[in-house]
């Protein structure tokens, strides 16, 4: 069985910030915890790259509310057609950040159908987690599906797992840079702020606290072994947000799957890559 490697992601954070999680903690466990989950629940809102601007313009756009989570999010539509693609961003990505491989399922005869999850994009909300990415992707089910395939992005790969998990209805899913064990992803976040380790564990316990499960219940690697339908696992070796062995994991608990590593492309160029682009196609024939 393939090892997992504990890996803790570049994350780029302000020394300010440090400083006062230490502070913090010395000075009140619980309000360290609480300042370590509003920063890991904040996404970043990067401005629309002008790759993505011709998807964005092309797309009927509307909003919805997702009523599982009383939060409204935008919704793109791109091309018009009874088979149906969802698409799904990643952590403090945008609904038209896998454009290139949008632009491909339109130029096949699909619509794709994407959206900012909360706080992302043109979303309402601050703060956001996977759960919210699952409410959404279950209700944009009811209300555009039946979908024929998904495609997921890091977090988005995990809330595309979680989602077919919980019954999403779809023949085949491609995932892309996913993030695995919560777990790890938590305590190095917390790791990367300067906290210790007990700190991290506190917060995993407030989060399961609020959802009534472990936080490990949404690792993609739990959720791969309840995917039957056949599922495509890129990775580049290079990965620096998501280290490679969370690809090899997932992998090697999937019923049906194919693993595909890819050199020189990390985290994003990844997207936009033609012979994944191609790949995808290769698999969904």
């Amino acid at each position: 069985m393939t090892k997992v490697k504990k890996y803790t992601p570049p994350v780029r954070i302000p020394k300010w910030v440090k400083i006062v999680a230490k502070v913090l903690e010395w000075v009140s466990p619980a309000l360290a915890v609480r300042f370590a989950i509003q920063l890991f629940t904040t996404p970043i809102r990067f401005k629309t790259p002008k790759r993505e601007l011709k998807m964005a313009a092309e797309s009927r756009q509307e909003r919805v509310y997702i009523n599982a989570i009383l939060k409204t999010i935008n919704v793109y539509r791109l091309g018009n057609s009874n088979k149906k693609v969802l698409l799904v961003h990643g952590w403090s990505g945008r609904g038209t950040q896998l454009s290139a491989i949008a632009h491909n399922f339109v130029e096949r005869g699909f619509e794709t159908i994407s959206f900012d999850a909360p706080a992302h994009g043109k979303s309402s909300g601050k703060t956001s987690d996977m759960t919210e990415f699952i409410a959404s992707i279950m209700q944009l089910e009811q209300q555009f599906g039946p979908f024929e395939y998904a495609v997921g992005h890091s977090l988005g790969a995990m809330a595309t797992l979680n989602s077919i998990k919980n019954g999403l209805d779809i023949k085949k899913a491609v995932i892309i840079g996913s993030g695995d064990i919560i777990e790890d992803i938590m305590l190095g976040f917390t790791t990367q702020l300067g906290m210790k380790i007990a700190t991290g564990r506190l917060m995993m316990a407030q989060f399961e606290k609020k959802f009534g499960q472990t936080v490990n219940s949404y690792s993609a690697y739990i959720a791969a072994q309840s995917v039957y339908i056949p599922v495509l696992v890129f990775h580049d070796e290079n990965d620096r947000d998501v280290h490679i062995s969370a690809a090899h994991h997932i992998h090697i608990h999937l019923p049906n799957g194919e693993l595909v590593i890819t050199q020189g492309q990390g985290h994003r160029k990844i997207l936009g890559n033609k012979e994944v682009i191609r790949k995808i196609n290769d698999f969904l024939v």
